[in-house]
């Protein structure tokens, strides 16, 4: 039977928010964020970083073959199955100083909580870093975590390239960072993870938690729409075949799709390469991603079926032709009951304001949530800013979500004595 933590019992807020500032002085972006991506230099010198602060902490490490790192505390009860805590410490080339890393270092701080009460648990906690969160410079997001999950194969994950040819695996072996443990070995009572919300919606609630009960489900469309290249002086605008006019028709489609499925419905185009983008020239292929989420698996599927029946005919009209294929997907995640009631608990009992949420973006949890009990907990970030050099919290946000993932995973984990 597990022992709730008293509501007296919180972490240190400063010592979280100076682990924070402390981590952003590496890889610094241009603007006030980071620019920390994947298997860089700069990942590897935070990864050397996080290593020793858990150390420092009592903690030993443990590395898998796609670099996920694992800081356990040690439980009393050596064959008690570890609570897992943790996000991500890569970040977007123009990414802010929390997309992650407050998951990664709040799993640490509520060690250091522990440490500093004198607290012991049954179960191992066990803190960590998931490998190659974002996505972009080795796509898909999510990748380490989705192999430990089972999503990928580690061999095609190690042939992922980055834009400049640099196989995954390579850079991993590179950087120092390829550890010794099979991938997905590991066994967990549950998994936690703290994010910020990257969305809008508890600022403008004026909530100060948000208790995740379902992920959005994803489909990545890469479209084509070819046409016909000629000079943008010359050919008369009956005969023309503009490829741009259709990128236009679809995105004004997937604008319209997703109104008619609110709520807790997007889709939008976010990557174009349009061809031979010159100035005088109109396009003869644009190749696009389309991005559609939410969290009911019929929902999503529909808008896609909607989409890919409705662009073909659009294109057609103005005499391009359209071709798509889903080239990202997952399913929508619901939460476990157990987990996200241990989150609402301790938002409760430590007097926080807040509300049932669903996660706008992809996380590693949501693969972890097909093996194990998992759950989320979300701070606000102003005006949802994130993926953003100008993203940012507070002092105050930061410490009540690192205080509600200490109560939830301390019950979970089962307080001795």
């Amino acid at each position: 039977m597990s022992t709730a933590p008293g509501e007296n019992l919180k972490i240190n807020g400063d010592r979280l928010w100076d682990s924070l500032m402390e981590m952003a002085k590496i890889g610094p972006g241009i603007a006030g964020g980071n620019n920390r991506q994947t298997l860089t230099d700069e990942d590897a010198e935070g990864r050397a970083l996080f290593q020793r602060w858990c150390e420092e902490a009592g903690c030993t490490m443990g590395v898998d073959t796609m670099g996920n790192m694992f800081a356990t505390r040690p439980g009393t009860d050596p064959d008690a199955l570890p609570v897992y805590v943790g996000s991500h410490l890569d970040t977007q080339p123009t990414g802010g100083k929390y997309d992650g890393v407050l998951g990664v270092l709040g799993g640490l701080e509520v060690i250091r909580s522990l440490n500093d009460l004198g607290i012991r648990t049954k179960h191992p906690i066990v803190v960590t870093n998931w490998t190659n969160e974002e996505g972009t410079r080795f796509a898909p997001a999510m990748l380490a975590s989705g192999v430990f999950a089972g999503k990928h194969t580690q061999d095609w994950a190690y042939d992922r390239v980055d834009a400049k040819g640099k196989r995954f695996g390579d850079e991993l072996k590179r950087i120092g960072w390829v550890g010794d443990e099979p991938v997905g070995s590991r066994k967990m009572k549950a998994f936690f993870e703290l994010h910020i919300e990257q969305g809008p919606i508890l600022e403008a609630e004026g909530k100060e938690i948000g208790v995740v009960t379902h992920g959005q489900g994803l489909r990545w469309i890469e479209c084509t729409i070819t046409g016909k290249e000629s000079h943008t002086g010359s050919t008369p605008m009956r005969m023309r075949r503009n490829a741009g006019r259709g990128l236009a028709l679809i995105t004004e489609l997937v604008h319209e799709i997703a109104m008619k499925n609110q709520p807790n419905a997007v889709g939008a185009i976010g990557h174009i390469d349009v061809y031979p983008n010159s100035r005088n020239i109109i396009p003869g292929k644009v190749v696009c991603t389309v991005d559609m989420r939410t969290h009911l698996l019929d929902k999503l599927n529909g808008m896609v079926a909607e989409f890919m029946e409705k662009a073909p005919a659009l294109c057609a009209e103005i005499g391009v032709t359209f071709e798509a294929q889903i080239v990202g997907q997952f399913d929508p995640p619901a939460f476990d009951e157990g987990c996200v009631g241990a989150v609402r608990a301790a938002a409760e009992r430590l007097g926080y304001s807040h509300m049932d949420i669903v996660s706008g973006a992809g996380h590693d949890a949501c693969w972890i949530n097909d093996l194990y009990p998992t759950a989320m907990i979300m701070c606000p970030c102003v005006d949802g800013l994130s993926h953003n050099e100008a993203e940012e919290i507070s002092p105050e946000w930061a410490a009540a979500g690192a205080n509600v993932l200490f109560h939830a995973v301390v019950e979970t984990a089962e307080i001795v004595g």
